[in-house]
This record gives structure tokens, sequence and C-alpha cells, in this order.
């Protein structure tokens, strides 16, 4: 996508916002808000390293492949946990989400060490910056080496769809009885779920703007 520098930073923004949060929820008491949000920090701050306008920061190959290689470890340490919450459906399901980002992320970073020896005779001629600058920044290289079309079509069905579901789980619902007392104790901010939830849906969303570049 070649929106403007500004949108770039947008998404810089919301996916560092994302990651923050996130290494807030690590010091939750609530086991099922701290048991991966280590992660999914690291995919948030991941994506918006990623997302940075070409104009401000151009990687060079090798550092995408030390992308490629972090997030190789993050996804082996996911597929760790997911077996070892193969007894409990709902955490197996979210961790195989995560897997699928990592994943996603390796795809990406492979993608743009690929790219990222043919824009740079491109990069530094005049006006190649400007209006040329992507919505997702250095992830504007993608475009030149592509990725493989089917898989890349394959995961923009996926994450859509996982976007609108967690949009959805995220529209106010019918109050029950006693849910809005005064009685209990108000949450810590790291504790609370629909932030989580939103936080995944900030990812997912940043994703999936990454993925059209392909």
């Amino acid at each position: 996508m070649h929106g403007p520098v500004t949108a770039g930073w947008l998404l810089v923004a919301l996916c560092a916002a994302a990651g923050g949060y996130c290494l807030l929820r690590m010091r939750s008491s609530v086991d099922e808000q701290r048991s991966s949000a280590g992660g999914e920090a690291l995919m948030g701050f991941g994506m918006a390293a990623m997302a940075v306008p070409a104009a401000v920061l151009a990687p060079p190959s090798w550092m995408w492949l030390a992308y490629a290689v972090v997030f190789s470890g993050a996804a082996l340490h996911t597929l760790v946990s997911a077996r070892g919450n193969s007894h409990r459906p709902h955490r197996l399901r979210h961790h195989l989400h995560h897997l699928l980002g990592t994943l996603v992320m390796v795809y990406m970073a492979v993608a743009m060490a690929a790219a990222s020896g043919e824009t740079a005779g491109t990069a530094g001629a005049p006006g190649a910056t400007g209006a040329h600058s992507g919505m997702t920044g250095t992830m504007a290289g993608m475009s030149v080496a592509g990725g493989i079309p089917l898989l890349t079509g394959a995961l923009l069905i996926y994450y859509a769809g996982y976007v609108l579901g967690t949009g959805a789980r995220l529209l106010p619902g019918p109050a029950t009885a006693g849910s809005t007392g005064g009685g209990g104790a108000a949450l810590a901010w790291g504790d609370r779920p629909e932030l989580g939830l939103a936080c995944r849906l900030s990812m997912g969303l940043a994703t999936l703007a990454m993925l059209l570049t392909l």
C-alpha cells in the first residue's frame, strides 16, 4: 500500500502501544492475561519496527534475516506452549493463533530480505519517497519481491475473519444482573480482558495491512 508517511507512523504508534500494554499485562495477577503477554509484546514491537517509514529507515537484508531468526525462535517457543495446553481448548486456540502470527512475521521478514537488494537502487532516487512511502513504511519494499500469492491470499482471508470476529467480541452485550454493582473490586489495567482483546485486534489489523503489501 502506498499511502502518506503519516499513515505509516500511525501504524507504528498503534503497534507500539499494543506492545507496551502487553508488557503491562506481564505483571498481571490473572494467569490468563499473563501467560502469553510476553510473546504478544514481542509481536507488537516487532510490527512497530517493521512499519517505520522507508524515508526514515531502510534496514539492510541481514537485519530482516535477524528478524526471521528471532521470530522463528518465538514460533518454536509458542509451539511448545501450545503442546503443553492441548487439554485446554481456549488456551490452545490462542497459542495456535499466536504461532501463526510469529510464522507470518518470519514470512514477511524473508520477503523484505529478498526485496531489500532490489529496492536499494531506487531508494536514493529523487522522488522515490514521499507519495510512494507506504502505509507500512519499509514494508512497501515487499511489493517488489512479493510473496506466494496463494499463501498470502489465505492469510488475508484468515486475518480478515479474525479481525471481524474479535471486533464482534468487543461489542457491548446486554447487561446482566449484578454486573454493574459497586461491591466488586476494580480490575487493574493489566488485568482487563477487554483491553487485551483490543490489543490483539490492533495487531490483527496491523498484520492485515502489512500482508496487503505483498
